[in-house]
C-alpha cells in the first residue's frame, strides 16, 4: 500500500467523463486531446459517458471520484455556470466540489437572422425589432441553454422586447430560422457559417471580443455599438475538490502542452472551438467572473429547469 502511494503521478490510467452522449462536441474536443494527453502524461486516457440531466449525472460521478487526478471531468458553459443558475437544487456546486484543472477552448456565437429581416447590420437590426416589440420571434435549443441565455443578455443590453421560442434542439430552430417562423438565433459559429456562406441565414455580429477567423467579414457585438458585450461559451477540464495542488499542478501543465501544438490547435479550429488555455488558478478565476453573469441572465429569462 505504501509503495503504491509513493509512486508518482500518474501510474495509471487517467478516466475522462463526459456528461453527455458519445458523438457530440464534447466528444470530439476529448477524443482531440486525449491522444496527444495520453503521449505527456505516459498513462493511458480513456473516455467514460455518464450522460443524463444537462451534464449532471456526469458531474456527481467525478464529484464522489477519488480526489486523486485519475477522474477529471470535461464540461461545457452549460454544465459549470449555467445550470448552477437554472436548477435551484443542483446536486454541485462548481466552485465548492471540484478543482479547476484549464480551461482548453472557448466557443463564440454568431447573432444570426432570416434573409427576409431588413437587416445587414446589428444596429439596423435593432432598430428594426425596436419598433416592432413583441412581433420578432427568436428561437433557441431549449430552455435555459447558452442559445436561449445570449439572446436574453442582447435583450437586456439593448432594451428590445423579443419572443423566446424554444425547441428541441438547435436543428428545428434552425430549419424554422432559414424559413422565417423565428427571425432571430444565436448560434455557434461553425454552423452559422456555414449557412450564412450559402445565404441560407445572415450573420450580423459575433458576441466574442476578437471577429472568428470563419466569419471575418462579420463585426463583433462590441463593434456594432453595444459596449462590453463579450459572451462566448467555453470548455473546460476539472478534478474532485480535494486533489492535491501538485496533481492539479500537473495536469494543468499536460493540458498546456497539449494545446501549444500547433496540430491540435488546426484542428480544435475546425471544430468550432477556439484553442484558449488557462491554468487552474486562472480558470478558478474565470468561473468566479462567469457565474454571476449567467445567473443575472437566467434570473432575466425566467428560466427554470427543476
Amino acid at each position: 500500500m505504501c509503495a503504491a502511494l509513493a509512486q508518482p503521478f500518474p501510474s495509471k490510467p487517467v478516466r475522462i467523463v463526459i456528461g453527455f452522449p458519445a458523438g457530440g462536441p464534447l466528444d470530439q474536443h476529448a477524443r482531440l486531446l486525449s491522444d496527444r494527453l495520453q503521449q505527456v502524461l505516459g498513462q493511458p486516457v480513456l473516455i467514460d459517458y455518464k450522460s443524463g440531466a444537462g451534464g449532471t449525472v456526469g458531474a456527481q460521478d467525478v464529484m464522489k471520484a477519488a480526489p486523486d487526478g485519475y477522474t477529471l471531468m470535461l464540461a461545457n458553459t452549460g454544465v459549470m455556470v449555467i445550470n448552477p443558475a437554472v436548477y435551484s437544487k443542483l446536486p454541485y456546486g462548481t466552485l465548492k466540489d471540484f478543482v479547476p484543472i484549464a480551461r482548453t477552448a472557448m466557443q463564440p456565437l454568431a447573432l444570426l437572422v432570416n434573409p427576409q429581416v431588413p437587416a445587414n447590420t446589428l444596429k439596423e437590426f435593432i432598430d428594426y425589432a425596436r419598433v416592432r416589440p413583441g412581433q420578432v420571434n427568436y428561437g433557441s435549443a431549449g430552455n435555459g441553454g447558452i442559445s436561449h441565455l445570449v439572446p436574453e443578455m442582447f435583450k437586456t443590453s439593448t432594451g428590445l422586447f423579443m419572443v423566446h421560442i424554444p425547441y428541441r434542439g438547435s436543428a428545428p430552430a434552425f430549419t424554422d430560422l432559414m424559413a422565417g417562423q423565428v427571425q432571430f438565433m444565436a448560434e455557434s459559429i461553425p454552423q452559422a457559417a456555414n449557412y450564412h456562406k450559402q445565404g441560407k441565414v445572415r450573420a450580423l455580429a459575433v458576441t466574442s471580443r476578437e471577429r472568428n477567423p470563419a466569419l471575418p467579414e462579420v463585426p463583433t457585438v462590441i463593434e456594432s455599438g453595444i459596449r462590453g458585450f463579450d459572451v462566448v461559451g467555453f470548455y473546460g477540464f476539472l478534478a474532485p475538490a480535494g486533489t492535491p495542488k501538485d496533481v492539479v499542478q500537473k495536469l494543468s501543465e499536460a493540458f498546456r502542452q497539449v494545446l501549444s501544438a500547433p496540430d491540435v490547435r488546426v484542428r480544435m479550429v475546425s471544430q468550432g472551438a477556439d484553442p484558449a488555455f488557462l491554468g487552474s488558478d486562472a480558470f478558478a478565476t474565470f468561473l468566479a467572473t462567469e457565474m454571476p453573469k449567467w445567473a443575472a441572465a437566467a434570473k432575466a429569462s425566467g428560466a427554470k429547469l427543476d
